[in-house]
């Protein structure tokens, strides 16, 4: 006869527990009840805003407060975490001597006992309602419990400067961030808080859409030089031109200090959990908070995969500072445009007379002068916001970050098409990522770097598409410059596979001179219905049990797994419960 939950559990833990104490909490909910029905064992502390807060317990799930068994509060999940973190999790006690200034520093470096990989998890595009306040919030809480139960260190949340400060200059709501940081800070969650500058909506994987605060598109729409613009006068919208990053165009401020501002703004209202909850900064560059130029725009069909993109320079902002380039270098008619045989965004780079290999018109003078100025511009403007993020938060115990595309397509060829128009000037003969990387370097920022779960053979070879050179490429800047590398998956991917080539891409193993060193964090692309789907939540168990693991471990997947289903079996009713929720 197959146990019941109670004994599951009891068997798992190696503890006694009388069924009774908590058969209801544990029994499998539908959607009406994970809606109408409030969850009686979950109690949330009300904390004054003049209480000053103790620092989380750390990393542990079974210490996780909301899952404690003291707290009276579901203590089948607190038997649960806690067998799973003694049979199959092993975490590092804190050293209790430490100072509380050591205690609040995040270390990126990782001594030997803490090797391995942490996982954080990116949450939902709209966890933040357009009415500032926690999105789904019962599902949300149940699906940290789940997440904070598997070893997941933490989330990455985004922070969208176009609901805090959406309707006038100045003027910031953090209301559903907070209460979402405090959700967070019960689980015994860390966050990777983004500052997203641009909107949501009209790329990959967008669920929704939240435009620039009301005031800045006003002025958008008053100029709408503002925008990036492509050479046939198409506007963009995501994100504004970083060629007017130092003129005083939305509403007598810069660009580059509104997200001063902002990020200033966002660091005095929640300094209580900086260095403790919150432990990084991903400071937004550009569309999808990725520092490269919107050259890709999915919005409308302007752009297929694997189209090789557009050039965005044709701004008037943009223009001036072409001419004022063309002039300094004694070639003033190169200033007038830029590239006019740069074919359309879906062609290949073989059906334009810039990009093709045999005399493309991207290795002449012209090509190079044009490809160094386009390429330097966003350099610069990364440079600029760092400076102002490196000032915000510096010497308060979190670590920074900025998010570099993937751009793996049309890799295999000489001119890599694509990556120029992103505003990367990377190609067969140089390298266009350790700039970004000495760049990053020297504000002591993290390279976060996507599409880690691709393989090359998965993707279309007439495109010439190699996801994995690509990573080895941006491993070896990212080592050259000495910066902490870190990795995200591009799309959603739920397979073993993609899993397998996670794990092996963050051990960083590119030669015999990779020594121990390993990614040092993974943000795995998103908490959804899906990710709580039975298989999918087993094999996302053992994959964050192995890269907690470390490069160093020498157990097989498959040992893994099978010490990963225990966990899964006895808190399928917890995982049942944010699957359910989250699908409405």
């Amino acid at each position: 006869m197959a146990m019941n939950i109670t004994y599951q559990i009891g068997a798992l833990a190696g503890t006694p527990i009388q069924a009774e104490s908590f058969s209801d909490s544990t029994a499998p909910i539908g959607p009406a009840a994970a809606w109408k029905t409030p969850i009686p064992s979950i109690r949330c502390k009300i904390i004054k805003p003049d209480t000053i807060e103790k620092r989380s317990q750390p990393t542990s799930p079974c210490r996780s407060p909301i899952l404690s068994g003291s707290n009276g509060t579901r203590p089948d999940l607190s038997v649960v975490c806690r067998a799973f973190a003694t049979e199959t999790l092993e975490f590092v006690a804190m050293d209790e001597s430490k100072s509380a200034e050591e205690e609040k520093m995040y270390k990126e470096v990782k001594t030997e006992k803490e090797k391995g990989v942490p996982v954080y998890v990116m949450m939902p595009l709209d966890s933040v309602t357009m009415g500032n306040t926690v999105n789904r919030k019962k599902a949300m809480n149940a699906s940290l419990q789940a997440l904070k139960c598997a070893g997941v260190e933490g989330l990455m949340v985004d922070v969208w400067w176009g609901l805090v400060e959406r309707d006038a200059p100045g003027v910031y709501n953090w209301g559903g961030y907070t209460e979402l940081l405090e959700m967070a800070k019960r689980h015994g969650l860390k966050v990777q808080a983004v500052m997203s500058f641009h909107q949501c909506g009209g790329n990959v994987g967008d669920s929704c859409t939240i435009p620039l605060p009301k005031w800045a598109v006003e002025e958008i729409d008053k100029d709408q030089d503002l925008a990036y613009t492509d050479q046939w006068g198409r506007r963009n919208y995501e994100y504004i031109s970083l060629g007017c990053d130092t003129l005083p165009v939305l509403k007598g401020r810069t660009p580059v200090q509104c997200y001063s501002d902002f990020m200033r703004a966002f660091r005095d209202h929640f300094k209580h959990f900086l260095g403790d909850t919150i432990v990084e900064i991903q400071v937004g560059m550009g569309p999808a908070g990725e520092l490269r130029y919107p050259s890709y725009p999915e919005q409308n069909g302007t752009w297929r995969f694997p189209g090789i993109g557009a050039f965005q320079c044709y701004d008037k902002y943009m223009l001036s500072s072409l001419k004022a380039a063309a002039e300094a270098a004694g070639k003033p008619e190169w200033g007038s445009t830029g590239p006019t045989d740069a074919g359309e965004y879906n062609n290949w780079p073989e059906d334009t007379q810039f990009f093709r290999k045999e005399g493309g018109g991207w290795t002449s003078p012209y090509g190079e002068f044009f490809l160094t100025w386009y390429s330097q511009m966003l350099l610069d403007h990364g440079e600029r916001i760092l400076s102002s993020a490196k000032a915000t938060f510096e010497n308060i115990g979190v670590k920074m970050s900025v998010k570099i595309a993937g751009i793996h397509w049309h890799y295999g060829t000489r001119s890599h098409a694509p990556e120029l128009t992103a505003g990367y000037y990377n190609t067969r003969f140089r390298d266009g990522y350790l700039p970004i990387a000495r760049m990053l370097a020297r504000h002591g920022a993290i390279f976060n770097f996507t599409c880690i779960e691709m393989r090359d053979h998965e993707q279309p070879q007439d495109a010439l598409c190699a996801p994995e050179k690509l990573v080895r490429q941006v491993a070896l800047a990212t080592r050259e410059a000495d910066v902490p590398l870190a990795g995200e998956n591009a799309l959603p991917r739920y397979d073993g596979y993609a899993h397998e080539q996670i794990l092996q891409a963050s051990s960083l193993n590119i030669d015999e001179s990779s020594d121990d060193k390993e990614m040092c964090a993974f943000t795995y692309l998103r908490m959804n219905p899906d990710l709580f789907q039975p298989d999918n939540w087993r094999r996302f168990v053992a994959f964050v049990k192995k890269m907690k693991e470390g490069k160093s471990a020498d157990r097989c997947w498959e040992q893994v797994e099978r010490e990963a289903e225990h966990f899964v079996q006895v808190s399928q009713p917890l995982v049942q419960e944010a699957a359910v929720a989250l699908m409405h």
